[in-house]
């Protein structure tokens, strides 16, 4: 009897043992995953609250309808298809089943609190309504076959979404989710359009897809971490989009073809003065610093460059004395400067009139077209941008500078014909050209021209009829910018005048010129 007994339990052993083997969890495998003692949900029991049995090769767990208590369940890497048993656990809180067979997921009653489900590396092929796991927080749908986002709307809590090596073609069906990880990379998505609504993302990946602009990434101002490796984004104006995202950080644009840009790098740096990180390379100070340098230089950095260039052509012609350094004290110049059509040309004209014995007017060379009653030689010497240009490699000007477009200088003949003849020079120059001519050696007398009612001067230059409307949007824009000058370096002109009036304006200079030039 014995015997046979001792034969039934070595026939029940391998039965037990290939019973294991075919992936049905027993409650011995069951207890072998269980861990973290504490008080049950309700606080009336001690139980086990986390069961974690991954790569057992499991297929069948019906038997954990019975752990009512558990609170996170481990399951990936087995061959599970069926998760029915959860619908008996309404305490659970995380869920993670990775690399299993599921083909459908959430096929069981919605546990209340269920806020992290890890579904990825599984076989289904499409999302349905979760609109009954409102506590739902994290959810990684990566490596299924999905073709389309739905079901979302009524996650109002969820802060996390994987969907990566899918087969999605377009984003949707996010709305007003509080979506802060954002990963649909391995897609293939021609578009970002679909994040719109999304305004509480932190860190997207979109790498290895098909896109080929990034708008619909602007007004994202709490993005932080961007990653585009691997799409097809080929022109440099697609990071305007970009620029504007005051806590981006972190940008990879590997593998898009405008990365073989020659200007990608410091341009990239430019628009996103921002970011710490490109394209996995950590960006310096000193980066930064060029890329600011060569795409908006500082006025006085542009200054100083247009100086340099100025004597480095002049130092290649033949010298020569020059007549506004003979005598032994600094040659007088007279600048008159402010914004668009502030009074400097008439009243330029005016004090030259007055002090004839003593000042001239030097014309300045422009790009422009002459305006409605200037007069070439006399207001300005208008030439093409091309004898501009050949004027700058002759080394025949002092200064140059860009305003609206076009190019002025002024011409180191016009300043030494006018010292021939012992006068002192006397030219009206917009701010730009006044920081060039401060790095020659010419010291000059800086007058500062600007009206006191901006109002009035808007109508002014409204009533002249010739400029555009943002050029008189700009030109009143300048009106504050001439006096926070004045006011944050106080000696930076000599002195200031209103010319609201222009005829107290002409009163006041007649005074200064005694006093500045001593005329």
């Amino acid at each position: 009897d014995e015997q046979e007994e001792h034969g039934e339990e070595g026939e029940e052993e391998p039965q037990r043992s290939e019973g294991r083997l075919e992936g049905v969890l027993d409650e011995d495998t069951a207890a072998e995953g269980l861990h973290d003692l504490g008080y049950s949900a309700p606080g009336t029991e001690y139980v086990y609250l986390h069961l974690s049995l991954p790569g057992r090769e499991l297929s069948d767990i019906n038997i954990l309808s019975g752990y009512t208590h558990l609170q996170k369940l481990e399951l990936s890497c087995n061959k599970i298809h069926d998760l029915s048993c959860i619908s008996h656990m309404p305490y659970l809180i995380e869920l993670h089943a990775s690399k299993n067979e599921l083909t459908t997921y959430f096929d069981f009653k919605p546990p209340k609190n269920l806020r992290e489900v890890d579904f990825s590396h599984n076989r289904i092929p499409k999302m349905r309504d979760l609109s009954a796991y409102r506590s739902l927080t994290k959810l990684l749908l990566d490596y299924n076959e999905i073709e389309e986002i739905r079901g979302l709307e009524e996650c109002h809590r969820l802060t996390q979404l994987g969907l990566s090596h899918n087969r999605l073609t377009a984003i949707g069906g996010l709305g007003n989710l509080p979506i802060r990880i954002l990963n649909l990379s391995f897609n293939r998505i021609e578009e970002v359009a679909g994040l719109e609504a999304v305004q509480t993302l932190r860190k997207v990946d979109l790498s290895c897809n098909r896109i080929h602009s990034l708008r619909g990434l602007e007004g994202h101002d709490l993005l932080e971490v961007i990653s585009l490796e691997d799409n097809q984004v080929a022109e440099l104006s697609e990071l305007e989009w970009l620029k504007d995202l005051p806590l981006l950080r972190s940008v990879n644009l590997l593998k898009n073809p405008l990365q073989e840009k020659e200007e990608y790098w410091l341009l990239a740096v430019f628009k996103m003065l921002q970011i710490t990180e490109l394209d996995h390379k950590k960006i310096s100070v000193e980066e930064k610093v060029t890329a600011v340098n060569k795409w908006d230089p500082p006025p006085e950095i542009v200054a100083a460059q247009d100086h340099r260039t100025q004597v480095l052509f002049n130092f290649q012609q033949p010298q020569r004395v020059l007549h506004s350094t003979l005598a032994d004290e600094l040659y007088p110049m007279l600048v008159l400067l402010g914004p668009l059509a502030c009074g400097k040309r008439e009243l330029s004209f005016k004090i030259c009139r007055k002090f004839k014995n003593s000042l001239r007017f030097g014309p300045c060379h422009t790009t422009r077209t002459p305006y409605f009653g200037e007069e070439n030689r006399f207001d300005y010497y208008f030439v093409s941008p091309e004898e501009f240009d050949g004027m700058v490699e002759a080394g025949e000007f002092l200064v140059t500078y860009e305003s609206r477009g076009h190019q002025y200088g002024l011409a180191r003949d016009t300043v030494e014909s006018i010292a021939s003849e012992g006068l002192a020079t006397c030219v009206h120059l917009e701010i730009e050209g006044v920081r060039s001519l401060k790095k020659t050696y010419f010291k000059p007398r800086y007058v500062l021209l600007v009206p006191k009612d901006k109002g009035q001067y808007e109508e002014h230059l409204r009533r002249t009829g010739l400029f555009t409307r943002p050029e008189i949007a700009e030109a009143v824009s300048r009106v504050d910018m001439y006096l926070q000058i004045n006011q944050d370096v106080p000696e930076y002109f000599d002195a200031l005048i209103h010319t609201d009036d222009l005829e107290e304006a002409f009163t006041q200079l007649s005074v200064l010129m005694k006093l500045l030039l001593g005329l």
